[in-house]
């Protein structure tokens, strides 16, 4: 029953975004996931220096197999990644069918949950990223990007 009931509400409360623009991010890969994935937010937290306004990712997406995990930070200038020692991805412009938790970390497992039926969705990006938006310390908003229609 719970988990009807964790689908329905991830369904009633999906809604669509949109990039208006590219978004530059730099990145700690994960050593294994999901094991590896605070150590590589421990990581990231102690090579980036924080701003108030830069914006904190978690991306992955299967590789070779197996999911690979990215924590990410937006970055502020140009070539900072390289500066830092650190590889960059682009999250591309587009429209992103989104799930927002609120108080993510009192239901982790929540994200999944999320993740699982926004790839169901039809029309997705197969090209693209499951990205964790990290939002005001407590909430996360769970996207995947759909394909473009141009």
């Amino acid at each position: 029953m719970a988990q009807i009931f964790c689908f329905s509400f991830l369904i009633s409360n999906m809604e669509t975004i949109t990039l208006d623009e590219d978004i530059n991010v730099m990145y700690v890969t994960a050593s294994s996931f999901p094991d590896g994935v605070m150590a590589a937010f421990d990581k990231l937290y102690a090579l980036v220096p924080q701003h108030g306004s830069r914006h904190i990712y978690g991306i992955s997406r299967p590789e070779k197999g197996v999911i690979t995990y990215r924590a990410g930070a937006e970055m502020m200038a140009e070539g900072e990644a390289r500066t830092l020692g650190i590889e960059s991805l682009v999250l591309k412009k587009g429209k992103y069918c989104a799930v927002t938790i609120h108080n993510f970390m009192k239901d982790i497992p929540a994200i999944g949950a999320a993740f699982q039926t926004l790839l169901a969705m039809p029309g997705i990006d197969p090209e693209g990223y499951c990205v964790e938006w990290y939002r005001a310390n407590e909430d996360v908003q769970c996207m995947v990007r759909l394909k473009s229609m141009d």
